[in-house]
C-alpha cells in the first residue's frame, strides 16, 4: 500500500464545523446582538464585556440552542435572542469564576480581573446577567425563561457548592459529580433544552435535548478534567495545572486518593489542602494519577457520558442538525484520545 492511500484511509478527527456552518447565519445575528446588548454609556462594561467576549470562545452554548430550534423546524426570531442569553450566562459564569478561583489566564488571555480588578469583574458579570434576564423576557416564552432563570440559580448554587469542597480531600466522587452537573452542565442542558421548547416540538422532543445537553455538559467538564492534567494551554483555555494549584479537588484527583496508599494520602492532603503544589508536586500528582489509572478511569467516565449524549439523539430525525449534534459530542472526546 502507498504511503498516499495509507493516508488517504485515516478518518479525519472529528470537529464541530457542521454544527458551526448550520448555524452561521443566525450565529452572525447573535454576535450583532452580543455586541449591541453589552453596550453601555458606562465605559468599563463594554470594555470588560468585549475583553471576554472576544477572546476566541467557540460559543458552543448558544449554537447548541440555535440548532436544537433548527431541529425542530423553528421559524420564528425567539432563538436569537435566547442563544445570546445563553452566551451572557456563561460569560458573566466565567467572569464570577475567574475572581473566585483567582485566574491569571482564561483561554490563553489575561483575564479581566488582572487588568480591571476584582469588583469591576463581578459587577460587570451582574450587568450581563441583567441583559441576559432582560433578551429572556422579550422572547416571551415562560417556559424558556423558567429552564434559562433556573439553570443560573443551579449554577449559582454549583459554584458556591464546589467553593465549599475546595482543598477538601474528603469530597466523595458522588459530591464532586453533583458539582458539575450544577456548575457546567447545566447550562448545556438549558442550552439545548429551550430551542424545543420554543419550536413547541412535544415533551419527548424536550426530554431528549435536556438529556443530550446534560450528558454533554458532564462529558465535557471531565474531559477538561484530564486535560488540566496532560492537555495544552491551547485546548484547555488556562494554564495547564491550574486546577491543582489551586485546591480543586476534581476527579482524577477523587480516584488517584481513593487508591493510594498512607504515604501518597499524605501527598494528597499537603498538595490540595497544604498548598504544597509548585511544579514538582505537579508531576508527582501526574505520576501517581498515572500509576493508579485515574486518569483513564476518568476518559472512560467521559466517554460513558458521551454515549448517553449520542443515544439521546435517537429521537431525532436523521438530518444534517442531528449529524451535527453528534459531532459536537465526538469533538468534545476527541480531545483526550
Amino acid at each position: 500500500m502507498s504511503v498516499a492511500n495509507s493516508v488517504s484511509e485515516i478518518s479525519p478527527r472529528p470537529s464541530i464545523e457542521g454544527i458551526v456552518e448550520i448555524t452561521r447565519a443566525d450565529m452572525d445575528r447573535v454576535n450583532a446582538l452580543i455586541l449591541s446588548m453589552a453596550g453601555s454609556n458606562v465605559e468599563l462594561i463594554p470594555q470588560i464585556a468585549e475583553h471576554l467576549i472576544s477572546s476566541g470562545g467557540k460559543r458552543l452554548r448558544p449554537m447548541l440552542t440555535l440548532a436544537s430550534a433548527r431541529a425542530f423546524d423553528y421559524s420564528g426570531e425567539g432563538h436569537v435572542k435566547l442563544a445570546a442569553s445563553v452566551e451572557f450566562l456563561h460569560t458573566a459564569t466565567l467572569l464570577h469564576d475567574d475572581v473566585v478561583d483567582e485566574s491569571a489566564l482564561r483561554r490563553g488571555r489575561t483575564t479581566a480581573r488582572m487588568i480591571w480588578g476584582n469588583q469591576a469583574s463581578v459587577l460587570v458579570g451582574d450587568y450581563l446577567l441583567g441583559q441576559a434576564f432582560k433578551m429572556m423576557v422579550e422572547v416571551g416564552s415562560m417556559r424558556a425563561l423558567a429552564i434559562l432563570s433556573n439553570a443560573s440559580a443551579v449554577i449559582a448554587e454549583g459554584e458556591v457548592w464546589q467553593l465549599s469542597a475546595a482543598k477538601k480531600m474528603s469530597t466523595e466522587e458522588s459530591d464532586y459529580m453533583a458539582v458539575i452537573e450544577a456548575k457546567t452542565a447545566a447550562l448545556f442542558a438549558a442550552a439545548a433544552e429551550v430551542g424545543p421548547v420554543i419550536a413547541e416540538a412535544g415533551e419527548p422532543a424536550i426530554a431528549a435535548m435536556r438529556r443530550y445537553g446534560m450528558a454533554l455538559g458532564l462529558a465535557f467538564q471531565l474531559v477538561d478534567d484530564v486535560l488540566d492534567y496532560g492537555g495544552s494551554a491551547d485546548a484547555l483555555g488556562k494554564n495547564v495545572g491550574d486546577d491543582f494549584r489551586e485546591g480543586k479537588i476534581t476527579l482524577p484527583v477523587i480516584l488517584a486518593h481513593r487508591h493510594a496508599d498512607a504515604a501518597e494520602q499524605q501527598f494528597w492532603r499537603e498538595a490540595m489542602e497544604g498548598g504544597s503544589n509548585d511544579d514538582e508536586a505537579l508531576a508527582r500528582a501526574m505520576e501517581l494519577m498515572a500509576r493508579h489509572g485515574a486518569l483513564d478511569e476518568t476518559k472512560h467516565r467521559a466517554r460513558a457520558f458521551g454515549a448517553q449524549a449520542l443515544e439521546a439523539l435517537d429521537a431525532l430525525a436523521d438530518t444534517p442538525v442531528r449529524s451535527a449534534l453528534a459531532d459536537v459530542v465526538d469533538f468534545c472526546i476527541d480531545r483526550i484520545n
